[in-house]
């Protein structure tokens, strides 16, 4: 209990820390080019062959893909169960969809959308004892509401652990919703390293939708020096 107890208080000053050295690793969104459009792939953790299928969707130039396992009925027995999670249902639920049998996708097209211009901003700092601190950030857009989505992703080149595309697999996710007028808006959260995840392959991105559910501003980060 007291070894609990004292990670507990540690996490705030651990999440300090990985920011800190984020301002050396300089991964964040900083100078990078804002992707216009999202592609969302679902896979069914219980289809084995989707995850290698060749007719996976590319996303087309500008647009940044984003690959979510969900859970499937067999439980830990799926063939993907190692790389499922419950957030690809929950982002489902929130897009108002259904868990595929297979694998589905989703496209979302950025959208300047009324009450000004947007920017956004995301970063991350280093890992410390399983968790990596993350954060995201909003100037302008009017006032809203908003919902945030942080995703912290495993970035994965084709021909990669069987895959035959380059994939942003999903491994923690978070929303938040800003209400209310404000010049900045901004959250940050220590985000668990899923297991099986090289760290070195990691880094976040993240979105912003208006109340009709239209993408204001993605954002994604990159780390200098890699």
């Amino acid at each position: 209990m007291n070894r609990l107890i004292s990670f507990i208080f540690a996490l705030p000053l651990a999440l300090s820390c990985t920011l800190a050295a984020n301002a050396q690793s300089s991964c964040s969104s900083d100078g990078t080019r804002q992707p216009t459009a999202l592609l969302e792939r679902f896979i069914n953790a219980d289809c084995e062959t989707c995850w290698a299928d060749k007719q996976t969707p590319e996303p087309a130039s500008g647009t940044l893909a984003i690959d979510w396992v969900t859970p499937g009925l067999r439980g830990d027995d799926a063939p993907l169960s190692a790389v499922a999670a419950l957030d690809g249902g929950w982002r489902l639920e929130a897009l108002g969809k259904s868990v595929p049998a297979r694998s589905s996708s989703v496209f979302s097209q950025r959208s300047a959308g009324t009450g000004g211009a947007l920017k956004l901003r995301v970063a991350h700092g280093l890992p410390v004892n399983d968790y990596i601190g993350t954060s995201i950030e909003m100037r302008g857009g009017g006032s809203g509401p908003f919902t945030a989505w942080l995703l912290l992703v495993e970035s994965l080149p084709a021909g990669t652990e069987g895959t035959v595309v380059d994939r942003n697999l999903v491994r923690n996710a978070f929303s938040v919703e800003w209400k209310g007028a404000a010049a900045k808006r901004y959250e940050i959260r220590p985000m668990r390293i899923a297991e099986g995840t090289k760290p070195s392959r990691l880094r976040v991105v993240g979105w912003v939708q208006d109340a009709q559910g239209k993408v204001r501003a993605i954002a994604q980060s990159h780390c200098s020096g890699k």
